[in-house]
C-alpha cells in the first residue's frame, strides 16, 4: 500500500478557489472523488495526519498512489462535476446511495391503438400515463392483478398479442376474464381504449366514483332479482376497495412529494424515502452507505440528494414538487438550484416542523433505523466469512498480496464449435458484474481447451498492458498532473494546479479501459493444462505479478503453476467455498452466452443463402413468425403477410427451407464439463 507522503503535493501548488478532486491508486484507477470550496484546505487535511483520519477514508488514502483536482467557476460547477465523475469512475470508496435497479412505474401506453398495462423501468415514453413510484415491484403488480378483475386491460407483448391474433385464441388471462381479449375482437378498440381509460382515471384517484357507481349497479341488479349477477358486482366493489385501501391518504391528495430520513453512526448511515404521489405512499426506497470521510448530516444529506436524483438524468419530471429532508443539506442553495434545473420546474426543499408531514417523517425516520440496526446484524457475519475466506486463501497458496480483486476464467463450447469464453470478477468477496466480460473464440484458439484459455488469458492482459495510465515523470511531488476530467494530463507542477479548466471541458464522458485494472488472482476452471496455458500467456506477456491457479471440478483441487501436487482445502473452508462459488459463476456466465451464440448461428445458417434475403428482411421474418420451426411450416400466402416480402422472395424462402422437417434436437452437451446446456 502506498505512503500518502510519497505522493503528497506541495502546498502552494493547491489552489484555494472550488473544485473537484479525484484520487488515483497505482493503476490509474479513480478510486474516490470530491468537491470542496477551497481545494487546498479539504486536501491538506488528507495528508496532515493520515493515522487520525476514519477508517475507510485512512484506507483510501493508502490505496490511492496520487491526487489531482480541477478549478471550477462556482460551487454549483463543483457540485455537478463531482457527480458527472462519480457517475463516470464508479469510485469504490465514494459514499454511493444508489443501488441497482430503477424506480419501476405503473405504465398504460395510452398511444397504442389497443393500450397496455404494465410495470416500467428507466425512461419515459411518449402517450404513455404513469403511475408511482412503487416499491418493491410485486406490490404493484398484486394491485394490477387485482384491478384486471374491473378493468381487464391487456397486459400483453407485442408477440404474444400477434400470435393470439394469427391463431384466432386468447391467452390464458383472456380465458380466465382478466383480459377483455381484443387479440380476437371480442372488443373493439374504441371500447378497449375506453376501458383502459377508466383504469387511468381509477389509478389517479377517482376510485370513489367507480365504487360508487358499481354499488348503485349492485342494487339494480337485486331489485331485478338477479342474484348472480349481484354477487359479480359485489366481488369487484370488494376488490377495488382493497387497492383503495392500500393506498391509503397520508397527506392532501395535491401533495406529491419525496420524504427522506437518516439514521448514522460513526461509520455508516442509513437512508429511507418514502414517495408520496397524490397523497398516497407509492413505494418506499432504502439504502445502507459507509462514510468515507467525517461527515456531518447536512453533508449525507447533499449526496443522497445529488444522486437519487442525479441517475435520471437532466429534465427528469420524476422529481416531485416538494422534497422534505431531516436537515437541510449542505451548500442548499446550489442544490436546490440544480434540482429546479433537472425538473425544469419550481422545487421546494425543507425540513417539516409540525403536522402530518412532520409525523411522517417520523415514520420514515423509524424506518432508517430498523434498516442500520437489521444491517449491522446481517453485515457482521458476512464480513467476518469473506475476510477469512480471502485471508485463507492467501495463506492457503502463500500469496504476498491481500487478494483485493480476482478474476476467473472459463471456456464453454460443444464440439469444439461456438467456443467462448467468459470472465467474471470478484472484489473483497463481492461479485463486480459491471466489469464482467465474454469473449469469442475462433481459429486456431479454439481447437482445444488450453488453446483457447491462452488466448483468453493473452487477449485480456494484452489489453491490460495496453491501457495502462503512464506515470507523471513531470510532477516533482510524486502527484499526477492535474485532469482535464478525460484522464489525460494537462501539465504539472504549481502551473498546471492554478489553471482553471471551463466545466464544459471537464463533463464530457470517456471510453474508459476497464481492463486497465489487474488481479491479485487469476482463477481458470481446470487442472494442471489450463493452469499452464494462462500462466504461460503471462509470461509471454512479461507479467509476473499476477498469480494464477486452476479449480479442478473432479475433486475440487486447487492447482498452482509448476506443482506435481495440488493444494488441498478442506471441505469446510471458506476459501473453498469462495473459489467454487466465483468458478460455479463463471461457468453459468459463459453457457449462457454459449447459449445465445448457439442459437444465433442455428437462425443464421438456417436462412443462409436464400438470394435477396438480408438481415433486415430475416429479422422482420423472424418477430413476425416467432421461431425457425414456425417458418419453416408457413405457406407462401403467409410469408406475404410479412412487410417487405413478395411472391418471388416468398416461393424462394419456401423452396430454400424445404429441405425437411424440423427435428427434435438432441440435448447439447459442454464436453469440457459434461454438463447439459439445455434443460
Amino acid at each position: 500500500m502506498a505512503n500518502p507522503a510519497s505522493y503528497r503535493p506541495k502546498t502552494g501548488e493547491i489552489p484555494q478557489d472550488p473544485g473537484v478532486y479525484r484520487f488515483r491508486d497505482e493503476h490509474g484507477r479513480v478510486v474516490y472523488v470530491g468537491k470542496a470550496k477551497n481545494l487546498r484546505s479539504r486536501l491538506n487535511s488528507y495528508f496532515a495526519n493520515p493515522q487520525g483520519l476514519m477508517p475507510r477514508t485512512r484506507a483510501m488514502v493508502h490505496t490511492a498512489a496520487g491526487v489531482e483536482w480541477t478549478v471550477v467557476g462556482s460551487e454549483l460547477e463543483a457540485l455537478q462535476l463531482e457527480y458527472t465523475w462519480i457517475k463516470e469512475f464508479n469510485p469504490r470508496f465514494n459514499v454511493m446511495f444508489r443501488d441497482d435497479k430503477s424506480y419501476p412505474y405503473l405504465a398504460v401506453t395510452m398511444g397504442e391503438k389497443f393500450p397496455r398495462v404494465q410495470v416500467m423501468r428507466g425512461d419515459k415514453k411518449k402517450d404513455t400515463r404513469y403511475f408511482g413510484p412503487f416499491y418493491p415491484a410485486k406490490a404493484i403488480r398484486e394491485t394490477v392483478d387485482t384491478l384486471l378483475r374491473v378493468f381487464p386491460v391487456r397486459t400483453c407483448s407485442t408477440g404474444v398479442f400477434q400470435r393470439a391474433e394469427r391463431s384466432g385464441r386468447p391467452c390464458l388471462m383472456g380465458y380466465i376474464d382478466k383480459c377483455s381479449a381484443p387479440c380476437v375482437g371480442r372488443i373493439s378498440p374504441e371500447d378497449h381504449k375506453a376501458l383502459a381509460g377508466e383504469f387511468v382515471a381509477f389509478m389517479s384517484g377517482e376510485a370513489k366514483r367507480f365504487i360508487t357507481g358499481l354499488e348503485a349497479k349492485m342494487a339494480a341488479s337485486v331489485a331485478e332479482l338477479d342474484y348472480e349477477a349481484a354477487a359479480r358486482t359485489r366481488d369487484d366493489i370488494a376488490a377495488l376497495r382493497r387497492v383503495f385501501e392500500r393506498n391509503t391518504v397520508v397527506l392532501s391528495e395535491d401533495t406529491d412529494a419525496d420524504i427522506f430520513a437518516l439514521t448514522e453512526d460513526e461509520l455508516e448511515a442509513a437512508a429511507q424515502v418514502f414517495h408520496v404521489r397524490g397523497g398516497r405512499i407509492r413505494g418506499q426506497r432504502g439504502w445502507v452507505v459507509e462514510k468515507v470521510e467525517d461527515m456531518d448530516t447536512p453533508d449525507l444529506v447533499e449526496h443522497l440528494l445529488q444522486q437519487v436524483y442525479g441517475e435520471d438524468g437532466a429534465g427528469n419530471d420524476r422529481i416531485p414538487r416538494e422534497v422534505l429532508v431531516p436537515v437541510m443539506p449542505s451548500n442548499a442553495e446550489q442544490v436546490l438550484e440544480w434540482l429546479r434545473g433537472l425538473r425544469g420546474a419550481r422545487v421546494d426543499v425543507r425540513v417539516p416542523v409540525r403536522g402530518d408531514k412532520a409525523t411522517l417523517m417520523g415514520t420514515v425516520q423509524q424506518n432508517a433505523a430498523d434498516s442500520l440496526r437489521l444491517h449491522k446484524s446481517r453485515r457482521a457475519g458476512d464480513l467476518t466469512t469473506r475476510s477469512a475466506a480471502l485471508t485463507e486463501l492467501q495463506e492457503a497458496l502463500e500469496l504476498p498480496q491481500p487478494l483485493m480483486r480476482i478474476e476467473c476464467f472459463d471456456i464453454s463450447h460443444v464440439s469444439g464449435t461456438n467456443v467462448v469464453a467468459s470472465m467474471v470478477v470478484v472484489e473483497d468477496g463481492l461479485p463486480r458484474k459491471s466489469e464482467y466480460r465474454r469473449f469469442s473464440i475462433t481459429g486456431d484458439a479454439a481447437r482445444d481447451d488450453t488453446a483457447s484459455m491462452y488466448d483468453v488469458i493473452y487477449r485480456r492482459f494484452r489489453n491490460y498492458l495496453a491501457g495502462r495510465v503512464p506515470e507523471d515523470t513531470g510532477n516533482s511531488t510524486g502527484s499526477p498532473a492535474v485532469g482535464d476530467g478525460t484522464g489525460s494530463p494537462v501539465g504539472s507542477g504549481a502551473a498546471a494546479a492554478a489553471e482553471t479548466v471551463p466545466l464544459a471541458d471537464t463533463t464530457t464522458a470517456t471510453t474508459k479501459n476497464r481492463f486497465a485494472y489487474p488481479p491479485n488472482l487469476v482463477v481458470v476452471d481446470g487442472g494442471p493444462p489450463q493452469v499452464a496455458a494462462a500462466s504461460r500467456a503471462l509470461a509471454d506477456l512479461g507479467i509476473d505479478d499476477v498469480f494464477v491457479v486452476g479449480l479442478a471440478k473432479r475433486l475440487e483441487e486447487v492447482w498452482v503453476p509448476g506443482s506435481d501436487f495440488p493444494v488441498i482445502l478442506p471441505r469446510a473452508s471458506e476459501g473453498l467455498f469462495l473459489l467454487q462459488r466465483i468458478r460455479d459463476e463463471a461457468h453459468r456466465f459463459a453457457i449462457s452466452f454459449h447459449r445465445q451464440k448457439r442459437g444465433k448461428s442455428m437462425t443464421e445458417s438456417a436462412l443462409d443463402g436464400i438470394p435477396g434475403l438480408g438481415p433486415s428482411k430475416r429479422k422482420a421474418l423472424l418477430k413476425h413468425f416467432g421461431s425457425v420451426k414456425k417458418l419453416k411450416a408457413a405457406s407462401v400466402e403467409d410469408l406475404l403477410e410479412v412487410p417487405g416480402i413478395g411472391p418471388a422472395l416468398a416461393e424462394a424462402i419456401r423452396n430454400g427451407l424445404a429441405g425437411g422437417a424440423v427435428q427434435d434436437a438432441a440435448p447439447a452437451v459442454n464436453l469440457t464439463t459434461g454438463e447439459i446446456l439445455d434443460s
